[in-house]
């Protein structure tokens, strides 16, 4: 697709999740919206979550005076007026700063115009950084996407926040999707594991929508297809870190029936903690850094640009390109 071809769709979303927090959703944003942008693309990165924001501390960018907060806020209308310089040729950010903690989230109507108005930037792509848990604006963010990214480290608990976010983004997805009152009071019992009719999958879910309304089961079916979230593995060290990534995409496959496809991963890399204490994209506090390479190599995918034939073999005999 020619860059004519984009400005006439809107621009392309990306939204970076996982459920947890401190995973590094908000390294690999800043550093895939670099990358993105060293290719030659528009890019706008969005620190959408309010109550913690430092998207633009990992980019190296002073504390902007206005934010993502005032449009939540009502102050600003216009998301192009929120727009800051990155420093990085092609790359400008909205940051999260300054939001009332009372209430940092924008109600549903505002999240729907938010929405709106990020496709409308002049960009290519507009990177969401989401703040972690299932607040249901967290989920709004992510399904809005064109490409839902769900980040985790090879840990017990990110993997099991990872799996509960996902599940509560499938289920919001579906509970918008659904026509029917009778179906929508289905899916809405469903989000209760414990419920009392036994739904404890989407396949049993999917029987029950079925068996109430086949037009509406096909309807089903139609939204599991086109939930297709992309995983990316961050902190990798070990050769089963990496075989992590076909392991989430197997259970999304097993369990809720739908296709999680492996994007890549990050390996574990001192360049990482040493980029973000430096306040650089670790893209340019170590060019040469092996998660610097895995990173350009996820943008490049993403991009459906050639990834190139770097090597991770002097990375360890345990990690594979």
């Amino acid at each position: 697709m020619t860059r004519d071809d984009r400005t006439a769709v809107g621009a392309r979303i990306l939204s970076l999740g996982g459920g947890k927090g401190g995973v590094g959703k908000t390294f690999i944003t800043a550093n895939l919206a670099v990358a993105l942008a060293r290719a030659g693309y528009r890019v706008v990165a969005v620190d959408a979550d309010l109550e913690g924001a430092n998207l633009h501390t990992c980019l190296g960018v002073p504390t902007p005076l206005v934010s993502l907060a005032d449009f939540v806020a009502q102050r600003e209308d216009d998301l192009g007026k929120l727009l800051i310089d990155s420093g990085e040729p092609n790359l400008q950010i909205i940051a999260g700063t300054h939001a009332n903690l009372a209430e940092a989230q924008p109600s549903h109507l505002r999240r729907v115009r938010l929405m709106r108005s990020l496709r409308q930037l002049p960009a290519d792509f507009v990177l969401l950084d989401l703040g972690a848990g299932i607040h249901a604006s967290v989920l709004d963010y992510f399904l809005v996407g064109d490409e839902g990214l769900l980040v985790l480290q090879p840990e017990p608990t990110s993997v099991e926040n990872a799996y509960s976010f996902l599940r509560a983004a499938f289920y919001r997805r579906l509970r918008l999707a659904m026509v029917g009152h009778g179906v929508r009071k289905l899916v809405t019992q469903a989000m209760d594991q414990r419920n009392e009719r036994g739904i404890r999958t989407p396949h049993d879910l999917l029987r029950e929508v079925e068996a109430l309304d086949p037009l509406e089961g096909r309807r089903f079916v139609e939204t599991m297809r086109a939930f297709r979230p992309r995983i990316v593995i961050n902190g990798v060290r070990t050769a089963e870190d990496v075989k992590l990534g076909f392991a989430v995409s197997s259970v999304c496959r097993k369990y809720f029936g739908i296709e999680g496809d492996y994007l890549g991963y990050v390996n574990h890399d001192d360049a990482v903690r040493r980029s973000v204490v430096a306040r650089k994209p670790v893209l340019d506090f170590q060019a040469g850094s092996d998660a610097a390479i895995y990173l350009q190599r996820i943008a490049h995918k993403l991009a459906g640009l050639p990834v190139g034939s770097v090597s991770a073999d002097r990375a360890g005999g345990e990690r594979r390109p």
